[in-house]
């Protein structure tokens, strides 16, 4: 059932807006000679990689020949290619790359990093104490590695930082038992070319959660203010370890921040004041009421900043005595777009009917929220 749900939702949003966001660039364009280039990035041994398609000199039925570039690289090229075509390499003629086949434009050079055996990623609460001088406490880490990290050492991959990180992967130690399976959503989209394979860090909360994951102090609760320092402890901290650890591709476009409620407001707020290192924001069912919806305040400075995020992911459901706070997460999509951001572009607005505030909806929610902010796979 868990399968279908994640489908479903890469299919259709979970109820809200439908289609998917532009595709990253195919490659480039060499446009004085119009030559095509293919080039895999994969460590065969003595082992050979070929290539099928459905071009001019190409079949499903034989591979074709790569020419070995370097011990790693291996490369196709034509200057004969008049349309655009979908292909796939094999390893030794034989064994298929996973996923759905690549495409290929005229004049382009393709870069990829395939797999021929995993299926899917590895999980596991990688640092059960990592830490902060920062904010001086301690927290467990929790690491998703996509099926390429291990078989194919040539790629490299962007990273999505969440919150709530005991609440990811697993029913014991999620809220209420009900954990997001994001390693089900980022296995499927793998599989499926949807989503972008990537690197999860998932960060856990502590006893100070209210207090770390609000960038205010909300007089009438008496409590939050020290969501600074939080994201101080992710970009002086962990990011840093996680990018000299692993390999990351560090620059904001290719890195994500992503949470819920709180950890939606934190989020929010990181896209307006550290774009440079979060460019793609992640908001689900986000806390815009807190601190008399200080946020709404805040985002409107988007408009006049040089750095800001590539995309921004809101949603909420409609549900429950609270209806998930969904007319202010209204708001907020629309002061998002008063600041320059444009539907199904770099901006996504998602309502989910009938869902309610908890994990079980943010779970379903998720799919959709990663295609959209790490992109389809590349080309």
């Amino acid at each position: 059932m868990r399968s279908f749900v994640i489908a479903l939702c890469l299919l259709v949003g979970c109820g809200g807006t439908t289609g998917s966001p532009a595709a990253p660039d195919a490659g480039s364009v060499d446009v004085a000679t119009r030559r095509t280039t293919l080039r895999v990035h994969y460590p065969v041994g003595a082992r050979s990689l070929s290539l099928r398609g459905d071009l001019a000199g190409l079949s499903w039925e034989r591979g074709v020949s790569l020419t070995r570039v370097t011990a790693d690289v291996w490369e196709w090229s034509s200057d004969e290619v008049a349309r655009s075509f979908e292909w796939k390499p094999l390893l030794d003629d034989r064994e298929w790359s996973i996923g759905s086949n690549y495409r290929a434009s005229p004049g382009a050079t393709l870069d990829i990093y395939p797999r021929f055996v995993t299926r899917s990623g590895r999980w596991s609460r990688a640092m059960s104490a990592f830490h902060s001088t920062v904010l001086n406490n301690d927290r467990g880490l929790w690491l998703y590695f996509p099926p390429s990290y291990d078989e194919n050492p040539t790629a490299r991959f962007p990273v999505v930082y969440m919150h709530d990180g005991q609440n990811l992967f697993n029913p014991a130690t999620a809220f209420g038992g009900n954990p997001w399976y994001a390693q089900d959503a980022l296995n499927h989209g793998a599989e499926i070319g949807s989503i972008r394979e990537a690197i999860l860090v998932g960060i856990e909360n502590t006893p100070d959660r209210i207090d770390e994951y609000t960038p205010s102090r909300d007089a009438g609760r008496m409590a939050g203010g020290r969501g600074a320092l939080y994201l101080r402890m992710l970009i002086e901290e962990v990011k840093p370890l996680i990018d000299r650890s692993y390999r990351t591709r560090p620059g904001a476009a290719d890195t994500v921040l992503l949470g819920s409620s709180l950890g939606g407001l934190i989020s929010a707020w990181a896209g307006v004041h550290h774009a440079q290192v979060f460019g793609n924001i992640g908001a689900m069912s986000p806390s815009t009421w807190w601190d008399d919806r200080m946020l709404l305040r805040e985002v409107a400075m988007l408009r006049g900043l040089e750095a800001r995020p590539r995309r921004i992911y809101v949603d909420s459901g409609d549900g429950g005595e609270s209806g998930d706070d969904v007319a202010n997460t209204a708001m907020l999509a629309e002061a998002i777009r008063a600041a320059g951001y444009r539907d199904e572009i770099d901006l996504r607005y998602v309502v989910q009917r009938g869902a309610v505030h908890n994990e079980v909806y943010w779970a379903q929610r998720l799919p959709g929220a990663l295609a959209f902010l790490l992109g389809s796979r590349d080309p």
